[in-house]
């Protein structure tokens, strides 16, 4: 069935539910796991607001800080593979569009399918929020598998 399966999160609750999920699916079809995380880039505003307070050097301070998160939640991803019996690839795509990044994984992966979280947000929120699942759903030739 599938071969390669990447599993998208952004660690908390639901992170750790996507990827127990996207780790059991995988363990019973026997694929390739590879887990993503993917850092927004920092707006120019931000980045101004910040050099506006006297910080010289903002956009190397929330590089590193986007980092060190990153690696806290793809730790955690990696200690949950190893707990079930498991390897996994781990990603972190800096500087990109959530869902692009996602996207883009795969892509470059070569994986067969999607597994990641939507947090069900409706009406206004949604307007002005967006959906990363949705985008992916949207744009994404990869299927994908939404946990909630």
């Amino acid at each position: 069935m599938y071969k390669h399966i990447l599993i998208a999160t952004s660690g908390g609750d639901l992170g750790d539910r996507v990827v127990a999920h996207g780790l059991a699916l995988a363990k019973s079809v026997k694929a390739k796991v590879t887990v993503v995380t993917v850092t927004e880039r920092w707006s120019a505003l931000d980045m101004a607001r910040e050099a506006q307070k006297g910080n010289l050097d903002p956009l190397n301070q929330f590089e590193a800080i986007a980092a060190t998160v990153a690696k806290h939640i793809l730790d955690a991803a990696a200690q949950k593979a190893k707990a079930v019996g498991m390897a996994c690839d781990v990603v972190h795509v800096p500087d990109k569009h959530p869902a692009e990044g996602i996207i883009s994984t795969a892509q470059e992966k070569g994986c067969d399918l999607i597994v990641m979280a939507t947090h069900a947000r409706r009406g206004i929120d949604r307007l002005l929020l967006g959906s990363q699942a949705y985008e992916v759903l949207a744009h994404s030739k990869v299927p994908t598998l939404i946990v909630r």
